[in-house]
């Protein structure tokens, strides 16, 4: 039995699990650097080379049990691709009591989940982790594209923005106001993490976008751009997001295939490992 980071079969049971996994290597829309479908094997592959112990918080996040849910393959189309995560993450969401994850693929396929965690839970907030705003409508003729990984979250839910440095010109009607969080502002702002929080409440999807984070820490994602985050500062608002708040659903996505993929990879593993010791020492389902 594979297991997530090779933990003990007893701590990968859904019935013994706090925490829900699901992989999605889907990159059927991505318009420049292609290989996110490789993401999910990068990531597993990365997190079987990790410490299981957690230094900040003290402990070992993996006894709260994960449970790897399975893959989803669908990419007939995008539409159909968003149709099987919505349909496995409402599946999966039937297990009460526990944290549906998920790792991509491209940024689209967080629509699917995001909608079926949305129909779950009352007062939604989508928290983003992102260079890119994704609020087009549609992009190259489909509302399931990556560019438009967002724009039903922010139709439906209280959508915050954090890092965002690049976007197209038909996107600012659709900002949520008062609620984005430009890159640029948040590098000469101190406070920058206390008016994020102020913005975010209830229940909270954490969906992150590796190109949130610089180049200089994460290169290998599908649209790298300058500027972006940094490792403890995001650590540190994740934290106290999932202490203030309550964490329902996080995903990661965009960890794209490279010769130099294994850094990104690296992060990637450690970031969802850090949100899974969060997770165990605040969201006491």
């Amino acid at each position: 039995m594979k297991t997530y980071a090779g933990i003990p079969e007893e701590n990968a049971t859904l019935e013994n699990s706090k925490v829900m996994l699901v992989t999605v290597p889907y990159d059927g829309t991505s318009t420049w650097g292609k290989g996110a479908d490789k993401g999910p094997e990068l990531f597993l592959d990365a997190s079987e080379n990790m410490e299981l112990y957690d230094i900040e918080t003290q402990t070992e996040p993996y006894l709260q049990g994960v449970y790897l849910a399975g893959e989803v393959s669908e990419n007939s189309s995008p539409e159909a691709m968003t149709e099987a995560v919505y349909q496995k993450t409402k599946e999966l969401l039937n297990n009460e009591g526990k944290v549906f994850t998920l790792f991509g693929g491209e940024h689209s396929v967080s629509i699917g989940s995001i909608r079926a965690v949305g129909e779950k839970f009352e007062n939604l907030t989508v928290l983003q982790f992102d260079a890119h705003t994704d609020l087009r409508p549609e992009f190259h003729g489909s509302t399931s594209n990556h560019a438009c990984a967002v724009f039903e979250a922010n139709q439906k839910h209280n959508l915050v923005q954090v890092g965002i440095r690049s976007m197209d010109a038909e996107e600012a009607q659709y900002l949520p106001e008062g609620r984005v969080f430009f890159a640029h502002e948040i590098a000469n702002n101190e406070n920058w993490i206390n008016d994020v929080l102020e913005k975010v409440s209830g229940n909270v999807y954490i969906t992150i976008d590796l190109d949130a984070f610089d180049p200089s820490i994460a290169p290998s994602t599908g649209t790298p751009e300058p500027g972006g985050l940094q490792w403890y500062p995001t650590l540190e608002l994740i934290r106290k997001v999932f202490e203030k708040c309550n964490v329902v659903a996080f995903d990661i996505v965009e960890l794209m295939d490279s010769p130099m993929a294994k850094p990104t990879a690296f992060l990637a593993a450690k970031l969802y490992y850090k949100m899974l010791a969060y997770n165990d020492i605040y969201n006491n389902n």
